[in-house]
């Protein structure tokens, strides 16, 4: 009898487990994106599964996630693979469930009748040349770089955030607690990081900055840049800055990181090889979400 026991336990044990591996598999509790237009700004927007439902009787945590110059509110979910990376995080368990707002925000630097104008002028560049529509988004060449440029940062957008801001706590169920609100972005997103996150220093826990253009415009409302990020600073939030070695805004973030560091600021910086891509976006995304709460 002792024999004939010992024989059908791993027998048992072997059924269990191919059982197990054979069982219909549960499914992701993974969240979605979909759109939204907040006070004209187009947006995608990143929630947690089942959110609906959820929103009742929760808020989550939410990070303002911004594209770089000739990009667009879509960036993120396709090129930066969103989606894709915030399930694999939070399977892990390695990040919380929060709410992902992605602003075309190039548009939002841009003064709502000035924005309807191009947004409903011909499809033609400024020199009256037909707009490739194959190359990108929307706007993509209806404006020249300089006129782009000038756009981005001419400190419309860090002006009216706070009125941004306040829209989608009053769409969404997210925490109104700094403690739980975070702000990123890449390259000309990563300027409009910096200077929303100090503008408004205080109201973020947690900063990123990737592959960001540090600069100082001739606008009144960068004017006091300096005194604004020591401000931002003494709140202690997570300020965490990511850039390629052969990436052509390396020196000038060198440039910053020299004069926090002289400042005695405290900071995260991570080096990672390549340039200004995508894969080393997808890459300080993936390690900016974990710090999130």
């Amino acid at each position: 009898m002792r024999h004939s026991f010992l024989f059908a336990l791993p027998l048992c044990i072997l059924s269990l487990a191919f059982s197990a591996c054979t069982s219909t598999p549960q499914p992701l509790q993974v969240g979605s994106i979909g759109r939204d237009t907040l006070l004209g700004v187009p947006c995608c927007v990143y929630l947690p599964y089942r959110y609906a439902e959820r929103a009742k009787n929760e808020t989550f945590p939410v990070l303002y996630l911004q594209h770089g110059m000739f990009g667009s509110e879509d960036d993120w979910s396709t090129q930066g693979n969103l989606l894709a990376i915030m399930d694999s995080l939070l399977r892990a368990d390695k990040v919380v469930e929060m709410v992902v707002i992605m602003p075309d925000n190039f548009l939002g630097s841009i003064e709502p009748e000035q924005r309807k104008v191009l947004m409903e002028s011909p499809d033609i560049t400024p020199e009256g040349e037909p707009i490739d529509v194959s190359k990108g988004t929307a706007h993509w060449h209806k404006l020249t770089y300089e006129q782009e440029r000038g756009y981005e940062m001419s400190g419309y957008w860090e002006s009216h955030f706070p009125d941004f801001m306040a829209e989608v706590e009053r769409r969404y169920s997210v925490s109104r607690d700094p403690a739980h609100r975070a702000i990123a972005g890449l390259s000309m997103g990563g300027f409009h990081t910096m200077h929303v996150s100090h503008f408004l220093h205080g109201q973020f826990a947690y900063v990123g900055m990737f592959s960001a253009l540090v600069a100082r415009p001739d606008y009144s409302i960068y004017a006091n840049w300096e005194e604004e990020v020591l401000a931002l600073m003494a709140t202690s939030p997570v300020y965490w800055i990511g850039m390629g070695r052969e990436d052509f805004l390396y020196d000038q973030m060198q440039e910053y990181r020299r004069w926090l560091e002289a400042n005695h600021l405290e900071y995260t910086y991570y080096e990672s090889p390549g340039g200004h891509t995508w894969p080393n976006w997808q890459d300080y995304i993936g390690r900016f979400l974990p710090k999130i709460r």
